[in-house]
This record gives structure tokens, sequence and C-alpha cells, in this order.
């Protein structure tokens, strides 16, 4: 039975990105860079005004004043060409090209305009509300770097450098494949000893959270060659298989010997963690393969906690592991030291309220929570009001 860092160092040890393909940037949020942005021109791209206001020269304004300027010109956003003659002021509006000639630009609020003449009573700082040419970025710099998962912001930063599209991460490809005599469908016909497949729609979901695509594969019995056969045909076509359920030592688990009759070479089959302890993870050829444990919140905690950390590391995420955070504790935790407890609890005020109910097979358990709160496997518990770390969910 591993720890829980090093079964997960073991993982992300093999993996290597995928290759990378060009996508428009409308349809690149969430995919990950799989090389250096870098401009392809100046940011801004020209010197222009950042407010309402004059266009003019700071040497202008000797002695004191008040001053009295001719307007000679107008700028407007789009506008081009134009140079301010001396000794005159030009009304320029925010996002307008500097006019050359001119250095500075004062606000209106801070003008009165009379007809084709313009009064300032306080004359200029050199270079006021001027966005220089280059200032946020220099053409050729690295904008952003390779293994950044884009979001709207991002995009932003990319469309403004003028990019069309940008080369990112080949999405993974996952199957998915859930176990069990007991699994029918939601909201199908109910049968003596049935249970709604509750992990196919949720880890699908969580996969793609991460930019997979995922395939979920017709669900087999507690039949070996049947398990077999749908797992032959699955480790052909994906990057990472999922099987859920089988994995443990029951006469009726028939997953992990399913895999390796297949070919699979399994590296580990046990992590200590709690929940979630029956977790097997291996490989064949380039398909990776995790069997999680059939217990919902068991399912969910794992794939989060091993499955999605490869997904991103597939695609170059440099922030392929979740980071904790630093919570209190609102009520005690108590735990039989041996394995890294976590345990489901919901932010309240910035304090972690522990849920009563930590069963496995509890789903209300992780839908009402927003936080895994992290005991340490040789604690036997922590006290309310102990700080503790924990991750978010939202992060997982």
């Amino acid at each position: 039975m591993l720890d829980f860092e090093l079964a997960r160092q073991r993982i992300l040890a093999e993996v290597k990105p995928l290759a990378g393909e060009l996508v428009p940037v409308d349809d690149a949020d969430g995919r990950v860079l799989s090389e250096d942005l870098r401009s392809k021109l100046d940011l801004p791209p020209f010197d222009y005004s950042a407010m309402d206001g004059y266009a003019v020269r700071a040497a202008d304004f000797s002695g004191t004043g008040p001053w009295q300027l001719r307007v000679s010109a107008e700028q407007r956003a789009g506008g081009s060409g134009q140079a301010l003659a001396a000794g005159t002021a030009a009304r320029i509006f925010t996002g307008a090209p500097l006019l050359d000639g001119a250095d500075s630009v004062i606000m209106q609020e801070d003008a009165e305009r009379d007809g084709d003449g313009v009064t300032f009573r306080a004359g200029p700082r050199l270079g006021a509300h001027v966005r220089r040419r280059g200032e946020d970025l220099a053409s050729g710099a690295v904008a952003l770097t390779r293994g950044t998962r884009l979001n709207p912001f991002r995009l932003g930063l990319a469309a403004a450098l003028d990019c069309a599209q940008v080369r990112v991460a080949q999405r993974p490809r996952v199957a998915l494949l859930c176990t069990g005599d007991e699994l029918r469908d939601a909201g199908s016909p109910v049968r003596p000893g049935s249970i709604p497949d509750s992990n196919g729609p949720s880890l699908a979901a969580l996969a793609r959270r991460t930019g997979a695509v995922v395939r979920r594969l017709p669900r087999t019995n507690d039949d070996l060659d049947s398990t077999r056969a749908a797992l032959r045909r699955a480790l052909s076509e994906c990057d990472l298989l999922l099987t859920v359920g089988g994995v443990s030592v029951g006469d009726h688990d028939v997953v992990k010997a399913a895999l390796e009759a297949e070919g699979v070479t399994l590296d580990f089959w046990k992590v200590k963690i709690k929940p979630g302890k029956p977790l097997a993870f291996g490989r064949r050829d380039g398909t990776f393969v995790l069997g999680l444990p059939g217990n919902p919140v068991s399912a969910q905690l794992t794939l989060s906690l091993f499955g999605l950390p490869l997904l991103r590391a597939l695609q170059g995420d440099v922030e392929a592991v979740p980071r904790p955070v630093d919570v209190k504790l609102a009520n005690a935790i108590s735990q039989k030291p041996g394995r890294l407890g976590f345990y489901r609890a919901r932010l309240v005020d910035g304090t972690a309220v522990v849920h009563d109910n930590q069963a496995s097979g509890a789903p209300t358990s992780m839908a009402r929570a927003d936080v895994l709160v992290m005991v340490p496997e040789g604690s036997s518990g922590l006290l309310a009001g102990a700080s503790a770390q924990a991750l978010r969910l939202d992060d997982l």
C-alpha cells in the first residue's frame, strides 16, 4: 500500500504531454498552451491617450498659468496621421493615437473649452495620461508560457496580440467503463437489488472539466470474459482508461484480473488513503489505466486526486496538482491512524464544517461539500478550532 504523495508521483512521472494542435482563439478556452505564446507586436502598438481630454506639448506651458491655446485638431480612436501644430492643443479621446509632436494629455475635467480655444489653469506633467507603445509588452516577448491553461482573460491577451490561433495540447481521450451487476441507468425501470449508476455521469463530468474527451463504454457485469472483451476494445482507442469497481479483493471483483490478462502492467493497486484504498494504476503501451473503487465517494475522490492531475499533465499543464489551502475546523475529526484521511466539509465564513456522514457510499457528503479536509495518516484526529490543510473541490 503506497503513501498518497508517492502514488501520485509514480503516476505523474510516467506522463509525457500529448502533441499540440492549432485551434482558433474562440475555441481555446480551457485548453493548455503547448508552446510559448510570443507577442507579434508591441502592446500597445502605438502611443495613445488614456483619457478624454486635450493632447499638448508640455514645452508650450512655460511661465505661470492660466494658458490659452487654440484647438487645432481632433483625434478619435481609430484616427491617425495628424500632427500637433506648435502652441496649440488637440481634442483627443480615450484610445486615440497620440498626435505627432504631442507628448502629454490634459484631462477634459481640467480644461475650459470656449469655441476654438481652450484654457488650462494647471500645466501638464510630461507624459501625463499617455500609454506608450510597448509599455505593456514588447514585440517578441513571451506573453504566456507553455503549460498555461487558457481562460477568458488569457484569450483576451492572445487576441490583443493579433493571434487568431493558438497551439494547444490535444485533448486527452478517456474511456470510462463502469462495472457491476447491480447497476442500471438512472430513471430506468427498477429491478430488485439494483441501484442507479451515479458514477458514470459524475466521473465523466469530472474528466471533461480538465479538457478531456470522454467516451462512456457500455457497462459490464461481474464476468471476467465480458470485462476482458470491453477492455480489449478500449485500450487501443484512448489515452486513459478508467474502470470503476471490481479492483478490490472480493470474489466478484474481476477488473484487476481482466486488466492483467489484457496485458496491462499494474504498478500498484492500493493507496494509504481513506476513502479510496483500492486504486489500481498501470499502463499498456501508451495507454494509462486507473482502476477506481466502486463506491461513489471513493470513485469521485480518487479520480479527483489522481486521475485529474494525470489528465492535466497529459496536456502539459504546469499546475496539474491542486494546491492545498489552510482552514480552521468548526468541529472535531477522529480517525483510526494508518491512512491519510480526506473529510468532506463545507466552508462557512471561512471555517470548515465537517459533515457527520463520511461513508464512502454517501454521495450527499460530496454534493454538499466545498473542501476535502486532510488529516495525516499518523494522526488520530483533529480538535475543533484546529488548523488543517484542505483541497477546494473547485480546484480539483
